[in-house]
């Protein structure tokens, strides 16, 4: 019998977790119809699979799938503040997950914990973000020869990922699941929409009608965002570098400027961008008094708060999640949820019927790896068209919506090109 190691707040919050977690679940009818054919078949018997995913119960929903699989499981958190201490303990108590994390852990026990995540040894790696992918590579090299691929959640990931293999130093194949329809056209738009406005507003309680709302790259998630702030009665700006995706805003209805200009107008900034400093010294320069900002991105790279730190006079905690600073000429500046995902920070993360297909890509990548892992080469891949259209297919049903199918004489159509006007 595997012993299960952990290191998580309170083993005591267990039964708290239990019960969140099968609320989620009821709401997670794709990955529970997975789950119920993974017990039968068992696809995952002898795999070990880290997993550096936020802990939530959404998130342990999905390592339950894995382990009714077959599999044996480690996690550990894919960010110091996403964590969900009495979801971590009901994963060690009753799901028999090896579990390394705890909310608000500081930087040197977050790569702790993802090395001991990394301790059993895995077969399989699970990324949000590519924190353990990174550590296998720079620290963790006698673990490549047993790994047969990984997969990455999000957009961030996905981007380092991909350039590890243009550079030629990536050592296993992985599946990007944030390059599936069902993942990133769902969860990024209508989760971070909701959830980072959820986290916001629990951190502030804010009133967001009347307010101008900034909100910076108009990738998936800033529509989200940008389109939630705007039903909220937000007059909303975008913030972008690339024009086709600043022309979409302003056809979506939306005032697009450059961020040193919406810095001087901004009550709310929110950075969905994916890359660093991106609110900096030059908003930091115009900003008003009173002004908020926060990320909804993976990294508190997006704020430069090292400059942040260094133009205050003083720094205070505000309320929980909501940090004021200071500056010399008088203007305050309040930080939410230390930079890091507000979302996950001060709410609770995405609705567990969105990261319902989310997951399941997940899940079935994950054994599409075990059953055609020599068809894999040392790269980056999209996931098949056919698990996409599945998870699709089953999300329908679970909400008893049919659709037409093509005929044999539609089909032949519009494989020929002989039929015209």
């Amino acid at each position: 019998m595997v012993t299960i190691s952990h290191d998580v707040a309170n083993l005591e919050l267990a039964r708290l977790g239990r019960d969140r977690i099968a609320w989620a679940e009821r709401d997670m009818p794709v990955l529970r119809a997975i789950r119920e054919r993974f017990a039968k078949e068992k696809p995952l018997q002898g795999q070990r699979i880290t997993a550096c995913l936020h802990v939530t119960t959404e998130t342990a929903n999905l390592m339950h799938t894995l382990v009714v699989g077959g599999a044996e499981v480690a996690i550990c958190a894919s960010n110091p503040l996403s964590t969900q201490d009495d979801v971590a303990a009901s994963l060690v108590a009753d799901f028999g997950v090896h579990t390394f994390c705890i909310k608000g852990e500081n930087n040197e026990t977050y790569y702790r914990h993802i090395h001991q995540a990394l301790d059993i040894k895995p077969t399989i790696t699970m990324d949000d973000g590519a924190d353990t992918v990174g550590v296998i590579h720079n620290d963790r090299r006698d673990l490549i020869e047993g790994i047969i691929g990984g997969t990455e959640e999000t957009t961030t990931g996905v981007i380092r990922l991909r350039a590890m293999a243009a550079d030629g130093v990536l050592e296993y194949p992985v599946i990007a699941i944030n390059d599936a329809d069902t993942k990133h056209l769902f969860d990024n738009r209508y989760g971070t929409g909701q959830s980072t406005l959820d986290g916001i507003l629990r951190a502030t309680n804010m009133l967001l009608a009347g307010r101008v709302v900034v909100v910076c790259g108009y990738g998936w998630c800033g529509r989200g965002v940008a389109s939630r702030a705007k039903g909220m009665g937000s007059h909303v700006i975008v913030t972008e570098i690339d024009p086709t995706s600043a022309l979409e805003a302003v056809m979506d209805g939306f005032t697009v400027m450059p961020i040193a200009e919406a810095a001087k107008v901004g009550d709310l900034f929110i950075t969905t961008t994916g890359n660093k400093n991106v609110v900096a010294a030059s908003a930091f320069a115009n900003i008003k008094d009173g002004a908020i900002i926060c990320n909804s991105g993976h990294f508190n790279a997006e704020i430069d708060i090292p400059t942040l730190e260094k133009l205050s006079v003083s720094k205070s905690v505000a309320r929980p999640f909501v940090d004021e600073y200071k500056l010399a000429d008088g203007r305050r500046i309040y930080l939410l949820g230390e930079g890091r995902l507000i979302n996950l920070a001060a709410a609770e993360g995405h609705p567990a019927s969105v990261m319902d297909m989310s997951f399941a890509n997940q899940a079935l990548c994950v054994e599409l790896l075990v059953n055609e892992a020599k068809g894999f080469t040392k790269s980056v891949y999209s996931v098949p068209k056919d698990i996409d259209k599945e998870v699709a297919r089953l999300k329908l049903a679970s909400m008893g919506i049919q659709i037409d199918t093509l005929t044999n004489e539609q089909t032949a159509y519009l494989n020929s090109w002989q039929e015209g006007t």
